[in-house]
């Protein structure tokens, strides 16, 4: 089994615009390489919105240097960006958003939501990417949850979503610049699953809601991740005390230095100073207007 290193959990809520009310479970600036080539992960646990005709969400921003990755559990984001970028995403579908060169998008409510109102349910990843590629041209991929390979256990017991990498034989539909795993799971209350991850990658586990018991020893409770020690073995064992909603995270790490700065990752200060320079200077392109 995999050594457990550590147990984080965050029960505070902050709100990222008007519209997304989260907890940040990890980021870069508290746990630096050990978590590479992961950068932060904000969820948005549910939270009910009334029904209204006003927009909700995050304006207009830009990012350079990484990947938004954006799952939908309950509720619809829709996003626009200035590299053409863009569209809906339902209950099951992903937003994977590579940055890359520089971006500037925004992301609202859409106005089917926002006027139904209802629970809103997000998980929000940053993936960094590799410093050869993060002047890159930028990408948007709208992944919709029929693309994306749904692995049930035995027993009925839960399932995996395959959103990147590769899961018993079924690969995800995101494309990465790096090898990781994202793999979206779910077990029922008194089943157990093993899980085999790469020896060399980080590995993250992060439960969402419910109960779980790591590798028969680590409790586990919601808004929590757990790391694990690179040490060469693959098998992480999960029971549920309760039906439980998780993400496991495994990357290869990029051993590269980190530099962020608000909507900025790169690898050093002077690409910070620059990245702030082209966008003030309209580099980063506007975002289109509708007719």
């Amino acid at each position: 089994m995999k050594k457990v290193v550590g147990v984080y959990r965050n029960q505070n809520m902050h709100w990222v615009g008007d519209g997304f009310p989260v907890k940040n479970l990890f980021s870069y600036d508290r746990l630096g390489q050990a978590i590479s080539p992961f950068l932060l992960l904000d969820y948005a646990a549910p939270y009910r919105f009334d029904p209204t005709t006003a927009q909700h969400g995050v304006g207009s921003h830009p990012h350079r240097g990484f990947e938004t990755v954006t799952l939908a559990y309950q509720g619809e984001v829709t996003h626009k960006d200035s590299s053409g970028g863009g569209g809906t995403i339902q209950a099951g579908d992903v937003q994977w958003m590579t940055a890359a060169s520089g971006v500037v998008h925004e992301e609202f409510h859409s106005p089917a939501f926002a006027e139904a109102g209802g629970l809103f349910e997000m998980v929000q990843l940053w993936i960094n990417l590799p410093a050869k590629d993060k002047m890159t041209a930028p990408r948007y991929q709208g992944l919709t949850a029929g693309e994306i390979p749904c692995i049930e256990m035995d027993e009925s017991a839960g399932h995996i979503r395959v959103i990147a990498g590769e899961f018993g034989g079924h690969h995800g539909p995101a494309l990465t610049y790096s090898p990781v795993n994202v793999w979206d799971g779910e077990l029922k209350a008194e089943y157990e699953t093993f899980l085999t991850v790469p020896a060399s990658h980080n590995t993250i586990l992060v439960v969402l809601n419910g109960e779980v018991l790591v590798n028969g020893t680590q409790k586990v409770i919601d808004s929590s991740i757990v790391m694990f020690a690179k040490d060469g073995e693959t098998a992480i064992q999960l029971q549920a005390y309760q039906d439980t909603k998780f993400l496991l995270l495994t990357g290869e790490p990029l051993n590269e230095p980190i530099q962020g700065y608000g909507p900025f990752v790169m690898n050093s200060k002077e690409e910070i100073v620059q990245a702030f320079d082209d966008f003030n200077q309209g580099k980063f392109g506007e975002i289109p207007v509708q007719a």
